[in-house]
């Protein structure tokens, strides 16, 4: 149990995929504008990851590689992580109209989204097992999650803050994540697995 209680703490501070691996940086930067947003895209993204993540485990273990097919592994993922996103699109569009204008294009690019598709080959490379890949899967969508909460509510704070000219926009943006990437990056070594 200790285990896996570390290797979910590491995924979500020491490994984050935003702030550590660099990965999903478009839907950060772009739906982090306010907290409503960034909790609505990174929910979104959370439900692909780990629905993506068991449907690819499952296709890889018991159709890839049983078929020797391998080499289509990338062109089955995609599939499973568009008909995800897609899934994902219908029931929001139906349930929550809000959320799913509030989301606009950014919701679609999921699909495109580098760590949707790195937490599954993460999760392979690495020769987890089916209950490991899930708590992968999901501790992984957990410190996107956090991070996403967390930077959209320092930018709201940036908003009503009295920035110098040359700071204002992009580059405070940025340099408020490098120090959170910073901050993220303490964190290593604190926990070995």
């Amino acid at each position: 149990m200790k285990h896996y209680f570390l290797f979910f703490i590491s995924n979500i501070l020491i490994d984050n995929f935003i702030l550590v691996k660099f990965l999903g940086l478009c839907p950060f930067l772009g739906s982090s504008n306010n907290l409503k947003t960034a909790i609505g895209m990174s929910f979104a993204t959370t439900f692909v990851v780990c629905m993506s993540s068991i449907f690819l485990w499952l296709v890889n273990f018991f159709i890839l590689l049983p078929l020797d097919i391998t080499y289509l592994k990338i062109i089955a993922y995609m599939l499973i992580i568009s008909c995800s996103v897609q899934f994902l699109e219908i029931v929001l569009r139906n349930t929550s109209p809000i959320l799913y204008r509030t989301l606009g294009i950014f919701l679609p690019l999921i699909t495109t989204n580098c760590t949707v598709l790195a937490i599954p080959l993460f999760n392979l490379y690495s020769n987890y097992t089916f209950l490991e890949s899930i708590f992968y899967s999901i501790s992984a969508s957990l410190g996107f999650t956090l991070v996403m909460i967390i930077f959209s509510c320092i930018r709201e704070r940036i908003v009503l803050s009295d920035i110098p000219l040359p700071f204002q926009g992009a580059p405070i943006v940025l340099i408020t994540v490098s120090m959170m990437s910073i901050i993220f990056m303490g964190f290593k070594g604190l926990v070995k697995i």
